[in-house]
């Protein structure tokens, strides 16, 4: 029993923060969901469903997170290829037995469980090139180890681009550019980089790559005023919904935007609409507060690491999870195109709240192996 067991000298080290804020805001994420769903007659399941089946993984997150508490950060590691060779192998299967949900094709099941491998795939993604960055003593700026870690990334982000899914694969990217960033990637190849991107974009657009609901997602973003209202609807109500909740909110499960069915994805994308009409301005400066919070924490974790590993592990968690929180507020209220980007331990989604928890779990792991521990 003693190997199930943390040690009370690696506990005083732990920074609870990391643990205590993701909870708060997971619990405060399931009541939101119960809201929006409790009353909708146009999902599959009912509301009490979504809300147990959302606090059943959370359940099971903690216990992912306890048990990643158990091993050294630096031996979990030593398991990154098996990870994420198994998050490429579940991306394939996608690729030809997933299941097709408007218009992407990103769930599978495995024994009656829908899972969406492009948010596990971030597992294997964040220890795979910290461990690499790591093992070349950070030097990315040479040839053939900036190439190893290119061809890494390539390979899951194709897959999620397949689907497509442009929002994970978005993520994906900002994992590993995080991580190059803070390793002193010189500024001619992050400047090279962006204009290959920016271009790549153009081509992207000229060349009618994308699919018409993303071209009318762009179009309605950049363009409101001209887009039809059916394709600003979603937003527009999102709009209307948050401003309507004024600054105390209209109460939990008093929404009228949300519970009559005019916002879309309201317990999954939209989340923050709900926040906004039901808790108001306060609710939703509260709930930003504590990802700012737990943002900072993530810094001060990576600061405070022994080494290169638990650094960049911190720093690539840090970049997926500030931009999947600017992102998605910001097309809740048109600051951001729509993107289909979840807000982390808010949205429902069995996939997405795991793979934040145990992400969250490995950084508790490397605050609480900060220095090291005489027993």
């Amino acid at each position: 029993m003693k190997k199930f067991m943390l040690d009370r000298k690696l506990l005083k080290e732990l920074d609870f923060s990391l643990l205590i804020i993701p909870v708060i805001i997971s619990l405060f994420g399931s009541l939101n969901i119960y809201s929006a769903t409790v009353n909708n007659a146009n999902l599959k399941s009912s509301g009490t469903h979504i809300f147990i089946t959302q606090l059943i993984f959370l359940f099971l997150s903690l216990i992912f997170v306890y048990l990643s508490l158990l091993f050294d950060y630096i031996f979990i590691s030593n398991f990154s290829y098996i990870l994420y060779w198994v998050g490429v192998a579940l991306l394939f299967y996608t690729d030809i037995a997933g299941n097709v949900t408007k218009g992407a094709q990103s769930w599978i099941k495995i024994f009656g469980i829908t899972i969406e491998p492009a948010e596990i795939i971030k597992i294997g993604l964040i220890l795979l090139i910290a461990k690499k960055i790591s093992d070349m003593d950070g030097d990315v700026n040479k040839f053939k180890n900036l190439l190893q870690i290119v061809i890494y990334t390539a390979i899951p982000v194709a897959f999620i681009l397949k689907e497509p899914n442009y929002g994970l694969a978005i993520i994906c990217l900002c994992i590993v550019f995080g991580m190059l960033f803070i390793s002193n990637l010189h500024l001619k190849i992050i400047f090279t980089v962006l204009l290959i991107a920016v271009l790549s974009c153009i081509l992207v657009w000229k060349l009618n790559l994308l699919k018409p609901y993303q071209i009318l997602r762009i179009t309605s973003f950049l363009n409101p005023s001209a887009s039809s209202s059916d394709s600003t609807l979603q937003v527009d109500n999102s709009i209307l919904a948050i401003g309507s909740g004024g600054i105390l909110g209209k109460g939990f499960l008093h929404s009228t935007q949300v519970s009559g069915g005019f916002i879309p994805e309201a317990q999954t994308d939209m989340i923050f609409s709900v926040v906004g009409e039901e808790w108001g301005l306060i609710g939703a400066v509260v709930l930003f507060l504590l990802y700012v919070i737990l943002l900072v924490r993530i810094l001060k974790t990576s600061i405070q690491s022994k080494d290169i590993l638990g650094k960049l592990i911190c720093i690539g968690y840090f970049s997926a999870l500030s931009f999947s929180i600017f992102q998605n507020i910001g097309m809740t209220i048109r600051l951001a195109p729509v993107a289909g980007i979840t807000l982390p331990f808010m949205s429902a989604g069995g996939s997405s709240l795991l793979t934040n928890f145990i992400i969250i779990g490995l950084i508790s792991n490397v605050s609480m192996r900060k220095k090291k521990i005489n027993f």
